[in-house]
């Protein structure tokens, strides 16, 4: 029997989820549609940049994402105890950016709220309690996320219909291990997808955000002195470059606490990028090879079983229904939704060796 989504997704709670929503009919509606020839990879830029967006709204951390041809992977954490620190006026402030009351009358783009709409929202304080709660919610998130690309699609093509098949899905993840476990798997969806070889080649992706934005951070470090202080012109353009790439990933949640900022995996960014390389090489057979024994520690300490966690980030989707976790942490969650267990179960007990 289906069950209603506020009994798995705790909007109040902090709490992180995996979140999926599929084209319709599974078209390639952000790739080149086998039937008519044409291409809309460019929409692919239009989810990335409108998560991008979003994030700098919502008390949502967006912890990984992948934009594929057909679908969307994300993986967010809601934070409603970020938005309980905001003012009145803060709130008042991102919802008229995210619904604005007035746009521009010839490029029908969002108009910066004025003073005057602020004060109006400011004084109802219902509203504000309302919009608080709101801006934290995955839901809403989600909602913001799809609907806007789903009216611009449609407005590309003159038509009218769904764009998105039915609401999005959501899984819970309830621990370290499975929040690592979908972030691989998430990842990863390109190179089992067959549209990729290597993370640092998969497009779009929360992963190959992280790979470059490493790599011009290392590469700026490296820089002569010389070249930093008084660069020729070309140099100047280099330079340039490097720093934005190596800003790239810094809307995403780290992945370790940072000052001012909360990760959401105990794990260096070098340890995770360490894993899922090794992941990816096991997906190619002519790439596979025995684990290395950085990564085998990391596993070991994370509780997970080595063979089990490569099946498992390459079936995860199949595996897992509405929450992903030690089996102990899927019981009670089921006994807290009123069930006996969830789909998913003996996975976690094969893969997840935490009880």
């Amino acid at each position: 029997m289906t069950k209603a989504r506020h009994t798995v997704v705790k909007e109040g709670k902090v709490g992180v989820y995996h979140c999926t929503s599929r084209c319709v009919r599974r078209a390639y509606l952000c790739g080149v549609d086998s039937h008519s020839g044409c291409d809309f990879s460019h929409r692919q830029v239009w989810v990335r940049d409108r998560l991008k967006a979003l994030s700098k709204i919502f008390a949502i951390d967006v912890c990984g994402y992948a934009v594929m041809e057909n679908h969307l992977h994300s993986i967010l954490r809601n934070r409603p105890d970020i938005a309980d620190s905001w003012s009145a006026t803060e709130i008042a402030i991102r919802w008229r950016t995210l619904y604005p009351n007035r746009r521009d009358p010839q490029t029908k783009e969002p108009m910066v709220p004025n003073v005057a709409e602020i004060k109006a929202l400011v004084g109802t304080p219902h509203l504000i309690k309302k919009f608080r709660k709101r801006l934290s919610s995955i839901s809403w998130f989600m909602r913001n996320t799809n609907e806007w690309i789903a009216r611009k699609a449609n407005h590309e093509d003159g038509c009218k219909g769904h764009f998105w098949e039915g609401r999005f899905k959501a899984q819970a993840l309830l621990d370290n291990a499975s929040i690592l476990t979908c972030s691989a798997y998430v990842a990863l969806n390109p190179i089992h997808a067959g549209k990729a070889e290597t993370p640092e080649g998969s497009d779009f992706t929360s992963i190959q955000d992280r790979i470059l934005a490493r790599q011009a951070q290392r590469n700026l470090a490296n820089t002569p002195r010389e070249v930093r202080t008084d660069p020729t012109p070309e140099q100047a353009q280099m330079l340039q470059e490097m720093r934005h790439l190596a800003q790239r990933a810094d809307w995403l949640c780290p992945l370790r606490d940072q000052e001012g900022r909360k990760g959401f995996l105990n794990l260096d960014l070098d340890d995770y990028l360490l894993l899922v390389e090794w992941a990816g090489r096991q997906h190619r057979r002519d790439k596979a090879g025995r684990i290395p024994g950085d990564c085998a520690q990391i596993l070991d300490r994370l509780e997970l079983d080595h063979k089990a966690w490569l099946e498992t980030i390459q079936y995860f989707d199949n595996r897992f229904y509405r929450v992903v976790g030690s089996a102990q942490q899927m019981l009670k969650a089921a006994k807290r939704s009123g069930q006996n267990w969830f789909q998913g179960i003996s996975t976690a007990r094969f893969c997840f060796k935490a009880e």
